[in-house]
């Protein structure tokens, strides 16, 4: 009996060095990162190095550089070589993988560009609501896993920082892999569902309008119930006796308010629950939560105590109650027993109401990436890496994050942060260690990169660039800079 022997041929696997895991990759498959992969025996980059092109007129639309078909001209001005498919520096003792030299406004500059890892990473998260997502340093979630927590509320947002060193390598292998799929999905404008222990499940997603407990937000407030009386108390006046602006954090009666006073508003001998800070203005008249004015209460009445005759309380006296968004609002006249009975909403008060409203802004989600670009990744833009850090701080060389104009904190180190939506699409990666992967440009004079100690001998002009790619592929695309959230 013949038998037939088969050797299996062993695939032949080239190593990447593209970040610390160093995957083995076998021709025409990606690595672990889905960001590299082997072609033809060559570690090549997956993606294209994107250039912001201010002369596409159209948004988004991408306009391949096919270099066998490009003529060759263009205009430097227009063109910004960002690091979204770069390439990394990694490991970081050699150049960044583009130096690229142009002139601008008559003048020579180098911008080095590299994909940068990041581990000391993380989101801040502007959430437009007069909703109460949860306490101050309660832990945020997503599939179960910690992820970050909410920090101090800001005028009309509640604030969250997500990410982090101890979230992403510092806890449990499940929490870093989770970590850095939720920062990489934020960063990238995908939608991300949120759970804040003890509060409320949110959907965030850059640019969009926030979603609690499935309800879809429209409109943040246009300032506490304080606030509100004082841009709005003209317009109530003669119309109604009594108004009052439920808020969580301040909330506002007009005829006991200093713009009350100002206007001769007559005492209603009304009593709110809560603690008086100020004539017209209390706190803590509920707890916080996801009803009227960012409060836990249906029922607005909840707040009053009993009305005082001898204050001026008396039967037929009208009160509008409103919340700082204006979505919510109620319409009362006090009966014989001086108690407040629900009636119509006036027409001649629609208008307050719907002025309240037009004067909101719309509701939007915002992610600022966050980031130390300190380490050794800046051997890739000198020799001499602190004086890198030097020229940063002292505003000699400009850092951007994909294009978008990065802010960079005072103090030590070169500590950064950037809108996501100023960024091309998909500009985020990772690694698996876990860390973030995130486009870094550094600008500055040629004359200046030269007393940094930078890697000279490795600047490429821009046309260079465009014609022959570099290390990691030639494949280039062209985008127009995305526009700034409204």
């Amino acid at each position: 009996m013949n038998e037939t022997h088969t050797r299996r041929v062993r695939e032949e696997k080239i190593r990447c060095d593209a970040c610390p895991v160093m995957c083995y990759i076998a021709e025409g498959r990606i690595g672990a990162c889905d960001r590299y992969a082997n072609e033809g025996g060559r570690i090549v980059r997956c993606d294209p190095l994107t250039v912001l092109d201010r002369t596409i007129a159209d948004g988004r639309e991408v306009r391949p550089f096919l270099i066998s078909e490009w003529d060759g001209t263009l205009a430097a001005d227009d063109l910004f070589v960002t690091a979204v498919g770069s390439g990394t520096t990694y490991p970081d003792y050699k150049p960044a993988p583009f130096l690229v030299s142009r002139e601008v406004d008559g003048a020579d500059f180098v911008t080095v560009v590299t994909e940068a890892i990041f581990s000391y990473c993380g989101v801040k998260v502007k959430i437009d609501t007069d909703r109460h997502l949860g306490h101050e340093g309660a832990v945020v979630r997503h599939a179960g896993e910690a992820v970050g927590l909410m920090i101090t509320s800001e005028y009309g947002s509640q604030m969250m920082s997500l990410g982090g060193v101890d979230h992403l390598t510092g806890g449990s292998k499940p929490e870093g892999r989770v970590t850095c799929d939720v920062l990489m999905r934020l960063c990238n404008r995908e939608a991300v569902e949120l759970n804040v222990d003890g509060g409320a499940t949110v959907v965030v997603q850059a640019g969009e309008a926030p979603i609690v407990d499935g309800h879809r937000e429209e409109r943040m407030r246009v300032g506490c119930g304080s606030a509100t009386i004082g841009m709005f108390a003209s317009q109530w006046k003669g119309l109604v006796d009594e108004v009052v602006v439920v808020d969580d954090h301040i909330t506002g009666v007009v005829s006991e308010h200093q713009a009350g006073k100002v206007l001769d508003w007559p005492d209603t001998g009304i009593r709110i629950k809560g603690r008086r800070s100020t004539p017209g203005r209390y706190f803590q008249v509920a707890e916080p939560g996801l009803g009227w004015g960012g409060t836990n209460i249906e029922d607005p009445l909840t707040i009053l105590g009993d009305w005082l005759p001898k204050k001026g309380a008396r039967p037929g006296l009208t009160l509008l109650m409103v919340s700082t968004t204006g979505e919510q609002f109620g319409y009362y006249v006090l009966d014989n027993d001086l108690v407040p009975r629900q009636r119509p909403l006036p027409d001649t008060l629609q208008p307050s109401v719907d002025l309240i409203a037009e004067n909101c802004e719309p509701a939007l989600c915002t992610v600022m990436f966050m980031g130390g670009a300190g380490g050794s990744l800046r051997s890739g833009v000198t020799k001499n890496p602190v004086r890198l850090t030097r020229s940063v701080q002292e505003r000699r060389t400009r850092v951007t994050v994909g294009g978008a104009e990065a802010y960079v904190w005072p103090g030590g180190g070169i500590t950064i942060m950037a809108d996501v939506t100023r960024m091309p699409d998909n500009a985020f990666g990772y690694v698996p260690t876990p860390a973030i992967v995130a486009p870094l440009e550094f600008t500055v004079s040629r004359e200046e990169y030269r007393a940094l100690g930078g890697h000279d001998e490795a600047v490429r002009d821009v046309h260079d660039v465009l014609e022959k790619g570099g290390e990691y592929g030639d494949q280039v695309r062209a985008v127009a800079p995305p526009k700034a959230t409204k």
